[in-house]
């Protein structure tokens, strides 16, 4: 499987992988329309970033960077980012239930323990194999469900092929959640706990789910906003072992932070499947299987977490 590395004193962030490609918009082949576009200015200071095809460039870094997602409206939102299609592929190779994704997220998001959106579970395929864990966001399916049973519209599919919750217009019948073949979605019985310096300076976002309310559903979002700002999700950043891959089906390229690979190569050369696929909602995001494990496979203890979160 081919690897493209890209050199990491060059490059500013883990975080900023998908700023070149969701920037430039229309870029064609090698680049060309690409550099032509950020190049506009002069004089500015320059980093190096990596475009899709594998290509380390030089761009002025203010205009890569920026501190606040952009305003996008609701009809924007719901159409989603254009020419993209999101994926994320989970190595179960190399989950050690180290849980910092879980954290991260709910850190990002302002959840309360009990309405996680990213779970990690202990399988086991039968008595004679051996366990192992299984990070599980939502899946964002091609043919979701929820969708269709969503009396509101409050669920809906983007072209990006994320799916989304407009909680203002959720009422609460929860049949998107008896819809769901994964159990991906929660239920607010209470009124969520935001920081009120959070909730000074947001307005409503469909792509945030902020802010979150009383008798709504929620779920995994794939972190569109921070997407939208060439970002990759916290969940992939968090992870200290490289577990999860995000990116582009058209673009054919995942990350995890530290290595860039092509999806179709990672998939085909290291097996990749879709949980419980026959079920035929099409999910967009891959495991690849537990083999050549880095980590043995070691109980996980609540109590534990909660000493080391104390230090």
């Amino acid at each position: 499987m081919k690897e493209i590395k890209p050199k990491k004193p060059e490059i500013d962030s883990r975080r900023n992988f998908l700023k070149l490609s969701l920037i430039a918009g229309g870029a064609t082949v090698g680049g060309v329309a690409l550099g032509k576009t950020l190049f506009a200015g002069e004089g500015g200071e320059k980093v190096k970033v990596m475009t899709t095809d594998g290509q380390v460039v030089e761009v002025e870094k203010d205009v890569i960077h920026q501190d606040e997602p952009p305003f996008v409206s609701d009809s924007e939102v719901r159409k989603g980012i254009p020419n993209k299609k999101f994926v994320m592929v989970i190595d179960l190779s190399r989950c050690k239930s180290a849980r910092k994704c879980q954290s991260a997220c709910q850190k990002m998001h302002h959840l309360e323990d009990e309405g996680r959106w990213l779970k990690v579970k202990r399988m086991q395929d039968s008595d004679t194999t051996a366990p192992y864990w299984m990070p599980q966001p939502c899946f964002h399916c091609d043919k979701p469900p929820c969708v269709k049973v969503c009396p509101v519209d409050a669920t809906f599919k983007r072209e990006d092929g994320i799916v989304l919750i407009d909680n203002e217009r959720c009422i609460g019948c929860r049949f998107c959640m008896a819809a769901c073949p994964y159990s991906a979605r929660s239920f607010n019985w209470s009124e969520p706990k935001m920081p009120e310096a959070n909730m000074e300076h947001h307005h409503h976002s469909i792509e945030r789910m902020a802010p979150r309310l009383k008798g709504t559903v929620e779920k995994c979002d794939f972190c569109p906003d921070m997407v939208r700002q060439g970002k990759l999700p916290d969940c992939v950043t968090a992870c200290p072992n490289g577990v999860f891959y995000y990116g582009d089906v058209y673009e054919d390229t995942v990350t995890n932070g530290d290595e860039t690979v092509r999806f179709s190569e990672l998939i085909r050369d290291k097996a990749g499947y879709r949980y419980l696929e026959d079920l035929g909602a099409e999910p967009s995001v891959y495991y690849l299987p537990p083999a050549n494990r880095l980590f043995p496979f070691e109980e996980y203890h609540p109590e534990e977490e909660s000493e080391e979160n104390k230090g």
